[in-house]
């Protein structure tokens, strides 16, 4: 059974949210009752954790390796 629920959130992020929540294709309050449910389940994972092995390092003969190496190194 679904109960109502008031919250009070800063004027410059509801419209934010709204738009995220339309992108997503989800209303507000189920994008709200989804993030409640994640913290309840004691989903923690940091964010390296959740991008550890995604992503690869660039290689000695890439471009853009090169780049960077000319304007850092």
């Amino acid at each position: 059974m679904k109960r109502k629920l008031t919250l009070t959130v800063d004027a410059e992020l509801l419209p934010v949210a709204k738009k995220y929540a339309r992108s997503r294709g989800v209303s507000l309050s189920s994008l709200v009752e989804s993030s409640l449910r994640a913290m309840a389940a004691g989903d923690t994972s940091t964010f390296s954790s959740r991008w550890r092995g995604r992503l690869r390092s660039a290689g000695r003969d890439d471009a853009r390796y090169e780049a960077l190496a000319r304007k850092y190194l």
